[in-house]
């Protein structure tokens, strides 16, 4: 496609499409550069009209929340798509009161308790992820015992054409942490637009309760006062990556203006001042202290893309 026919076809978008956009503003973390083209599409068709546009060489990332993300401070050059907040949707399937169907925006905290609203149980444990829908489908999110693909019905992809997609847990690969389209590379050719997921009924104020619960360990057992993007590490069979970095002796380390949080060892967060080199230095720096002292390869959760400096 010509810059000619790119200019064309960008008429038909009624999103707004900004340039050269700093990323700090849309993860977690307040940290890293700039991004090439940031797009916010007004509905899922305005949507699919921009994604025809894009260069066939040119890379798509959708963000929503922007945890576990870091874009490094020489910016992306490509295009990214913020899922959140005009597909972040969540409502009751229309033949069966037991399915939730979410947007890929929607807050992962927010359909826990649209389900414990409409005497739901079982969606309680999304109360403590701290992303949307579409970032817990991309890597299988999951705590307290739960994974997102275990709840899954079917969901909704879309590719650069612009064409919608019904998915199943048979078109991917999944494992802890890890979520791959067996034709093709979600995130690089297709993307995820909505989840169906299905709950069990429930008493909607056990529900609740459990909720509120969750969510005050969470408050008191993560630096939620400060910029971070949520587990830097998976935690390795039969472990946990917290334990082993604190037995490291690394809770308090500080590289720049990013800090190993003293309240949760497998929390980065931002003092202030961090910039993204500070942030991957630091996820190495532990990855080799560790690995040096206790023989573990710590994996990373979080994503890292972009230029360096």
């Amino acid at each position: 496609m010509n810059m000619a026919d790119l200019s064309q076809t960008q008429t038909n978008i009624r999103g707004e499409l900004l340039h050269n956009e700093p990323m700090s503003r849309h993860v977690s973390w307040r940290a890293g550069g700039n991004v090439k083209r940031f797009f916010k599409p007004v509905d899922l068709d305005d949507l699919r009209a921009f994604l025809p546009t894009v260069p066939a060489n040119e890379p798509i990332m959708f963000v929503g929340l922007g945890s576990n993300l870091l874009i490094r401070d020489g910016g992306f050059s490509g295009s990214v798509v913020l899922t959140t907040p005009l597909l972040g949707g969540i409502a009751l399937d229309a033949n069966d009161a037991r399915i939730v169907v979410a947007g890929a925006g929607a807050a992962s905290p927010h359909v826990a308790k649209f389900a414990a609203k409409n005497h739901l149980g079982g969606a309680e444990w999304l109360a403590g992820v701290p992303g949307t829908i579409g970032g817990a489908l991309a890597m299988n999110a999951g705590c307290y015992g739960t994974e997102t693909w275990e709840q899954l019905v079917d969901c909704k992809t879309v590719d650069r054409q612009g064409q919608l997609h019904t998915r199943t847990a048979a078109d991917f690969d999944i494992g802890y942490r890890h979520v791959e389209l067996r034709h093709g590379r979600i995130n690089e050719t297709e993307w995820f637009v909505s989840a169906r997921m299905r709950f069990e009924q429930g008493d909607a104020a056990v529900a609740q309760a459990r909720i509120k619960e969750l969510l005050a360990k969470r408050m008191a057992s993560q630096p939620l006062d400060k910029p971070n993007a949520g587990s830097t590490f998976r935690n390795p069979p039969g472990d946990y990556a917290a334990r082993l970095i604190e037995s490291c002796g690394l809770k308090g380390f500080a590289i720049g203006g990013a800090q190993v949080s003293t309240k949760h060892a497998n929390f980065i967060i931002n003092t202030g001042s961090a910039t993204a080199a500070d942030i991957e230095a630091m996820i190495e720096h532990m990855q080799k202290t560790v690995r040096e002292q206790t023989g573990v390869e710590l994996i990373r959760e979080v994503r890292i893309v972009g230029e360096h400096a």
